[in-house]
């Protein structure tokens, strides 16, 4: 059962086409990633599946209902962290997580508990206002999971945040799908969207370029393996399937489509010890789709 469609969904903004006919299904218990350029369209593509803003044509079914126009039967049933989060003034921490838990007539302990979870028990009594962006970033991320929901919607949740923070809140997010939720992120980390997702869906200029797990799309870029050698040339002119062979301040680093005969080359000239083999990555296929000019 899909837990979201999208037909054919097209938004404009005056002569913008911000989405441009796109359609996808993303199936109960995914998680499922959207990754593009600044403007390539991912937070308008969200904020349509999330009832926030109305498509111009299209159509999109959540969780077996219209979100547009605004569903109240949605609400309860979905969680969403926006990329710009706004909170009530003057209210701590704690405050703020039991207002919006009291919304959905969740219990204070429960709140509390996801403060813990995304470790702001020691900024619990602290105005909103005097918490740093990171802490900030993940309260909203606490608010929008609080109640519990079916399918959870992050708008670069992770933007601000230290790589401890990153690292633990990728725990929690893992944990969450594991469970059975829905989960849709927009990022522009690559090595998250490649670690965390099932699928990635590449956007650029309104319109879906890739849609597939972030392994078939990096085999599909058929990149060259990359090898690092410790130490020099000696002994190694003899590797066979070499495409490239050049000596780096970092060691001997050997480019190859066929790595599996290199490295038992190498294992038989005793050179395995400290060696370092990179493929191709979400970022290569990013690059590769989306190009790598600069971006407004």
């Amino acid at each position: 059962m899909a837990a979201i469609e999208v037909r054919d969904l097209s938004k404009s903004y005056g002569d913008v086409r911000a989405v441009d006919g796109v359609s996808f299904e993303v199936p109960d218990g995914e998680f499922f990633g959207i990754i593009g350029p600044n403007g390539a369209g991912k937070t308008t593509t969200l904020e349509i599946i999330e009832g926030l803003r109305r498509p111009d044509s299209g159509d999109v079914v959540l969780l077996g209902e219209r979100p547009w126009p605004r569903n109240p039967r949605l609400l309860p049933r979905i969680g969403v962290q926006l990329q710009a989060s706004s909170f009530f003034e003057r209210l701590t921490a704690r405050e703020q997580i039991h207002t919006f838990a009291s919304l959905y007539a969740v219990p204070g302990a429960t709140a509390d508990e996801w403060l813990e979870r995304v470790g702001l028990v020691d900024k619990a009594d602290t105005r909103v206002e005097d918490l740093s962006g990171g802490q900030n970033k993940r309260l909203s991320i606490a608010c929008a999971l609080v109640h519990d929901p079916e399918v959870v919607f992050l708008d670069e949740p992770t933007a601000a945040l230290d790589p401890q923070a990153r690292r633990n809140l990728w725990d929690l997010l893992s944990g969450l799908n594991e469970s059975g939720r829905t989960v849709v992120l927009t990022t522009h980390y690559m090595d998250e969207a490649e670690v965390l997702c099932d699928r990635v869906a590449i956007l650029d200029h309104g319109r879906l370029l890739e849609l597939d797990s972030p392994r078939a799309l990096i085999r599909g870029l058929e990149r060259p393996t990359r090898i690092t050698v410790p130490g020099d040339l000696a002994g190694l002119d003899g590797v066979p399937d070499l495409e490239h062979l050049e000596q780096t301040p970092d060691g001997v680093e050997l480019t190859t489509a066929r790595p599996a005969a290199v490295l038992d080359a190498l294992a038989r000239l005793d050179r395995l010890h400290g060696i370092a083999v990179a493929g191709g990555t979400l970022e290569d296929v990013f690059l590769e789709v989306t190009g790598r000019e600069y971006r407004a």
